[in-house]
């Protein structure tokens, strides 16, 4: 069986995706459509083998963490503690820009990272309009700590979600994995940024008024406690042994049942773009599983690595990170799972974690490869704000750079592979 083809028609979902002609769930539809027609004309599967490619267990926990998510961010609760936060070290620029940064990274451990941006960056818009300090460099700061903050928990971004579930990971062992790793970024990340900016830290002395929002502390508390459940369910789930995404949907049946919201606007707010276009993608890579096309990148590691775990980690971190400097994570993530697979490794723990670094690391070198990036920029922009978007790579490439190989020595030093 010749994969040519069914290797051109996944180069062409890349494409439509990278070039944004078409929305990234039409794109995947598209491919996954001309893919299975492939393998059905060839008869290496049928219709229904194809749709049994659809991970419904990584749809449901995305689904119920998007609904759970979307009913905390109704309540408020997001926004009233990051206000809180912020008036308290407002005159302080240093540590507004620590605090800045690391509340973007945890926000982002639950909300999408567009989410999270959107919120950190509105805060920081409203101090400049009030005279209080240059927004610039703590927008692109939050940008960044945004693509950084997903990566520890096993809801933290979809590609997580992902590679959580085909590795078979509980949200306890994921984040064991990955969260210090993650929380020790935070600081190499937060000292670079520093040193990058410190003589743009600067605060007007005076007072600035924030925009109050107009919110009912009974809901925050109340998103807090739905917040707090779903994180518990979690991690009851993998003591019990139980699906993470049986956790996720009860969390979410629960948020709606309790906050009282309409729930076909809940339905109407959730990323639907993303939940299809990651069950037509995984019909693409089943595909692609099936006939074998992404064999010869599995066996080109296998041959790098010459045997040495350690060295397939490092090839599996470097390459898919550098492969998120110009594709979509979750491309990089859904495409890099089979080839994972595939490495003759009994122990897969370090490899499937180089995979969740390189995936979600590689997206701040250049403002085309990180959509937050492209956002802050356009924020800045609308506000008045000069920024010039390749200057943004003056301080992207470094902190990349830093990230992979902080990470590497990571993997090295967690799995014992020194």
């Amino acid at each position: 069986m010749d994969p040519t083809k069914y290797l051109l028609g996944y180069l062409l979902v890349v494409l439509l995706a990278v070039s944004e002609a078409f929305p990234m769930s039409l794109s995947a539809m598209v491919g996954a459509a001309l893919l299975v027609a492939f393998g059905v004309s060839d008869g290496v599967l049928s219709f229904s083998e194809a749709l049994s490619f659809i991970d419904l267990e990584l749809l449901a926990l995305l689904v119920g963490v998007m609904i759970v998510v979307e009913v905390v961010d109704r309540c408020g609760t997001f926004r009233y503690l990051a206000l809180k936060v912020v008036r308290r070290v407002l005159k302080r620029p240093v540590l507004l820009l620590v605090v800045a940064g690391l509340m973007s990274a945890l926000t982002s451990l639950l909300l999408s990272d567009e989410a999270a941006l959107l919120l950190i960056v509105a805060i920081l818009l409203s101090l400049g309009k009030a005279g209080a300090l240059d927004p610039v460099p703590f927008a692109v700061s939050s940008a960044i700590m945004v693509n950084l903050g997903g990566t520890g928990t096993l809801v933290g971004s979809v590609p997580n979600m992902a590679i959580g579930i085909r590795a078979g990971f509980s949200f306890a062992e994921f984040a064991s994995y990955l969260l210090p790793c993650e929380f020790a970024l935070y600081g190499v990340t937060l000292a670079l940024l520093y040193l990058y900016y410190r003589g743009k830290l600067q605060s007007s002395g005076g007072e600035a008024e924030l925009e109050e929002i107009e919110v009912s502390r009974v809901d925050v508390a109340k998103g807090a406690f739905l917040l707090s459940l779903m994180l518990s369910l979690l991690i009851a789930a993998g003591i019990a042994d139980f699906p993470a995404s049986a956790a996720a949907l009860a969390s979410a049946v629960v948020a709606l049942a309790l906050a009282g919201f309409d729930t076909l606007e809940v339905f109407q707010r959730l990323d639907w773009d993303t939940v299809f276009f990651t069950a037509a993608f995984t019909v693409i890579i089943g595909v692609l599983e099936r006939v074998e096309a992404l064999k010869g990148l599995a066996l080109w590691l296998q041959g790098a690595a010459g045997g040495s775990l350690a060295l397939a980690s490092l090839l599996v971190l470097l390459v898919s990170g550098a492969a998120s400097l110009l594709l979509p994570n979750l491309i990089v993530a859904l495409s890099f799972i089979p080839v994972v697979e595939a490495l003759p490794f009994a122990d897969k723990r370090a490899l499937w974690s180089a995979l969740v670094l390189g995936a979600n690391l590689g997206g701040v070198g250049l403002p085309v490869s990180s959509f937050v990036i492209v956002m802050t920029i356009g924020a800045l922009r609308r506000e008045g704000y000069e920024i010039d978007p390749w200057a943004v790579t003056r301080v992207g490439i470094p902190v990349t750079a830093a990230w992979l190989g902080f990470s590497a020595i990571y993997l090295l030093t967690r799995f014992g592979l020194i």
